[in-house]
């Protein structure tokens, strides 16, 4: 467990790294920008099929939502009435924020090539992505502490830090077995990976709010 306290320079500092991916896909979009039609693919139906379209200056939105994003996550520990709590599990914190940043610099990088005319397996990249994310979440779940942003929150978590650390427990592996499925999905392709990843993240989502509920119903 990664002990100390929660240090706003020393997180910019972790991740100066991050913080340079984000510029370059922001430059990166200036810099292709001339080259772009007016209109570029922005969604893609669950067939990896576009079915719409957004003006070429959308092309800075995600970066831009990159960005808003990491920063987000790097200021709301500072407003968490359970701060303390974020700097006993601020390694694992720091993975998450670089596991969002890396999903949405990837799904800039599908908008772009697609923009540019090159042909990009979108429903592949998307749902694997998504899937490997999971896993990494999962993994790290456990080590989430008692917070008000952060983790399954639901109102018997909230209400107890025994309750918390339990029902993560059971989240980090159901989050990490959801993750597999999806991966597997993801190489099948089509609706029926759709449909693989919305089961597998409702009951990665469901099971442990109703464990939650049933602890602390024995305890309380």
């Amino acid at each position: 467990m990664d002990e100390g306290r929660y240090d706003i320079h020393q997180e910019l500092k972790s991740d100066i790294w991050l913080i340079i991916i984000i510029a370059v896909a922001l430059l990166s979009a200036i810099a292709v920008y001339g080259r772009l039609p007016d209109k570029i693919p922005m969604h893609w139906n669950i067939n990896g099929e576009i079915d719409s379209y957004g003006g070429k200056g959308t092309i800075f939105l995600l970066p831009l939502m990159n960005a808003g994003i990491y920063a987000l996550m790097l200021l709301i520990p500072l407003i968490d009435p359970r701060r303390n709590n974020y700097g006993k599990f601020k390694g694992a914190y720091r993975i998450m924020r670089a596991v969002l940043v890396i999903l949405f610099t990837v799904i800039y990088g599908v908008v772009m090539l697609a923009s540019l005319g090159y042909k990009v397996k979108v429903d592949f990249v998307i749902t694997f992505s998504i899937s490997l994310i999971f896993i990494v979440f999962g993994n790290y779940m456990g080590k989430i502490r008692h917070n008000y942003f952060v983790g399954i929150r639901t109102p018997w978590t909230l209400a107890d830090e025994d309750v918390w650390l339990k029902t993560h427990r059971l989240g980090g592996r159901l989050f990490v077995l959801a993750g597999i499925l999806s991966m597997i999905g993801s190489f099948i392709g089509g609706i029926s990976a759709f449909v693989l990843m919305m089961v597998a993240v409702a009951v990665a989502a469901l099971i442990p709010t109703i464990y939650s509920y049933i602890i602390y119903s024995r305890t309380h």
